[in-house]
């Protein structure tokens, strides 16, 4: 373990105060909500601290008409994963109000950051495997409540069973769940890095006599956040196992990617943290009080690593395994340190490179007029099995007011030894007149240097498999989505109203593309609306996300083409479609361009009825009131019309009104060109 850098070097992550900071869009952030008719979320501690504006996210999607009434009837987005050879692409989009981007050298910015992009899963399991849904399923729960915690009583030990009994007490079904319990209670439990600069802040001690990593400079009081661990959220690379892999960070200093991040990232180097045995037992207990390998084997505790791998697979011995081993990711060795070897697939290594330039004071798009984005390359899992996931970005922020690398414990405010920190919570600072005129300065040490944060709710990547054809594995699949919710710009704030992601999209004859959607039925955007504007501007049913797709000739038309004088569908062959395989076979470009017009709530052109999807039985309304709020698509080839590049541009006939919003796309299909 790397005491010095965990001491000193972790504390870049880590400006002021505003209520506007980090949201994401696609996948859709919820900033924790689930299914609100209000503006403001209900819960901002339900899973996470996001340190954001309580009007900001996007409710969990409905797959009908009706509001959903719980996590089975809920809509994940589904996507899926990499083939052995062909790439999935999804864009993760977002917008940050601090700015980032730029670097010391040639193109300074306000302030220091980095971006931290990543993602837990865990096999799609059945709900009647109730012990697993109880206690760490991923879910986004059916109500808007925290999970709780009950703490182990003061100065007791305890069994294994006694553990169990708080954990299985606390959890419950209908609450959301990302980190496990048994995360937040080593959390709870584990003395806290003393090693971090804490400012003039007083960090409190625990129940237990000492403070733990509960406690931090932006949380001094300990407060909960569903089974999120403070420090964890905090500090990046963190020197503790948790359950999440990297997928990128997007920094203004790309000279501390080789020399820091990579190195450090926990997809390459293993973390250890302190077990002990549960009493009269040799039970390996989850939680200890020591975060460091030398007080916790002098206290009879033992220094065991928990390696972060991809997924574990079925190999009886290492011979087995090896067999599987096509892509030189597969190994046989130890996971958890004291179990005996598995099979595992390694995670790659974490994506390091220039983020993104955004300016201050400005949730919007960068410099080049496009949403900020990073092209995520979906994991590839050898099991071919269903995967629930949830993706997380983290936006850190810090001045040059102090030295982010170079300040620990040693600068922390001590009055005893007459020690200032080199900032001090809204210090009067003298300009130097005659009068002694002092100038007040708006600082607040918890957040002068900062971290926000923003998180999907729960996706599934599917087996490339699902796909059901012989070169499943090798294409690859570039994914269109939409983002936003209803309202006009001031109501949706600091959310963003209707759009496609990406709204301009290049690809080559030989890449296919997975069109899908979801929405809400409950984006009513109420009372209470917070410091923002209630309302749900737009057309057809009141607090319902409807979207289409319908061919236009160019993007400053908003009349549709009539079939006839189309391209866009008549130039595509259907790969995949959620209608199923049966059906799937026989769709003519009539059928898909039917489709994607009615929401999915039409199945093909003629001689069928509405999808399983469509709900009313009845014609279908021409603001797609009766359409259903989610679309799971198709998975579409599409060529050149011509021998030159094809542009192909679309619209939702629902969303976009001139003059209050536009939604529309662009498809540039490369003439003959390889899969990209």
């Amino acid at each position: 373990m790397y005491v010095f850098a965990a001491r000193v070097l972790v504390v870049l992550l880590l400006v002021r105060s505003c209520w506007s900071d980090c949201y994401m869009h696609n996948p859709r952030g919820s900033n924790n909500r689930l299914n609100e008719r209000s503006a403001n979320r209900r819960n901002g501690n339900r899973v996470f601290d996001s340190q954001n504006n309580n009007r900001g996210g996007y409710n969990v999607g409905d797959p009908g008409t009706a509001a959903n009434q719980g996590d089975i009837t809920q809509y994940n987005m589904k996507y899926f994963q990499s083939g052995a050879t062909g790439p999935s692409e999804l864009e993760i989009e977002w917008t940050n109000q601090h700015g980032c981007g730029g670097n010391e050298d040639n193109d300074p910015h306000k302030l220091n950051c980095n971006m931290v992009l990543q993602y837990m899963c865990q096999d799609q399991q059945t709900h009647t495997d109730s012990d697993q849904f109880h206690h760490d399923y991923l879910r986004n729960g059916a109500n808007t409540n925290t999970q709780q915690f009950t703490a182990r009583p003061n100065n007791r030990d305890e069994t294994a069973n006694q553990a169990y009994q708080r954990r299985n007490g606390d959890i419950d079904d209908d609450r959301v769940i990302h980190e496990s319990w048994m995360n937040y209670d080593r959390c709870y439990h584990r003395q806290r890095n003393q090693g971090l600069f804490t400012a003039d802040q007083n960090l409190r001690n625990g129940r237990y006599g000492y403070s733990s990593a509960i406690y931090t400079r932006q949380n001094p009081q300990g407060n909960r956040r569903g089974y999120e661990c403070p420090e964890e959220r905090d500090y990046y690379p963190y020197w503790h196992p948790t359950p999440w892999v990297d997928i990128a960070v997007l920094t203004d200093n790309v000279t501390h990617c080789n020399a820091f991040y990579r190195p450090h990232s926990q997809n390459r180097e293993v973390k250890y943290q302190c077990y002990e045995d549960f009493q009269g037992s040799n039970n390996l207990r989850h939680y200890s009080r020591w975060n460091n390998e030398a007080q916790c084997r002098a206290n009879n505790g033992f220094w065991y690593y928990n390696r972060t791998v991809l997924e574990v697979l079925t190999a009886g011995n290492e011979a087995a395994c090896r067999t599987l081993n096509t892509s030189g990711n597969v190994f046989w060795d130890r996971v958890f340190q004291p179990d005996s070897p598995v099979c595992y697939v390694a995670v790659p290594d974490v994506v390091c490179q220039a983020a993104n330039w955004s300016r201050v004071n400005h949730l919007g798009n960068g410099r080049d007029g496009q949403p900020l984005s990073y092209t995520w390359r979906l994991p590839h899992f050898i099991s071919q099995t269903t995967k629930r996931c949830v993706v997380r970005i983290r936006y850190n922020i810090s001045t040059d007011d102090y030295n982010p690398w170079l300040t620990n414990s040693s600068h922390n405010r001590n009055a005893a030894q007459g020690r200032r920190s080199p900032v001090e919570q809204n210090p009067n600072i003298n300009i130097g007149s005659d009068t002694n005129q002092a100038l007040r300065l708006a600082i607040n040490t918890a957040q002068f240097g900062r971290t926000f944060q923003d998180r999907s709710h729960v996706i599934q990547l599917l087996p490339r498999s699902d796909l059901n054809q012989p070169t499943s594995d090798s294409i690859s699949i570039k994914n269109l989505n939409v983002r936003g919710k209803r309202g006009n710009i001031v109501q949706t704030f600091p959310s963003v109203e209707y759009d496609f992601v990406p709204t301009r999209m290049t690809i080559n004859e030989a890449d296919h593309v997975h069109i899908q959607w979801t929405g809400s039925n409950t984006h009513n955007n109420g009372n209470p609306a917070g410091d923002g504007q209630a309302g749900d501007a737009g057309e057809g049913t009141g607090g319902t996300d409807r979207h289409n797709v319908v061919e236009i000739a160019s993007p400053d038309v908003n009349y549709p083409l009539p079939w006839e004088s189309t391209g866009m569908f008549k130039n595509t062959s259907v790969y995949w479609s959620s209608f199923g395989t049966d059906k799937t076979a026989g769709l003519t470009p009539q059928d898909v361009a039917v489709a994607f017009a009615s929401a999915g709530y039409y199945e093909c052109f003629s001689g069928c009825g509405e999808s399983a999807s469509g709900s009313t039985g009845d014609a279908l309304n021409n603001l797609l009131n009766n359409a259903p709020a989610s679309f799971q698509g198709a998975v579409l080839r599409f060529t050149a019309n011509t021998a030159r590049d094809t542009v192909y541009h679309y619209i939702c006939s629902r969303n976009n009104n001139f003059t209050n919003r536009s939604q529309k796309g662009k498809i540039t299909v490369r003439r003959g060109a390889p899969a990209k």
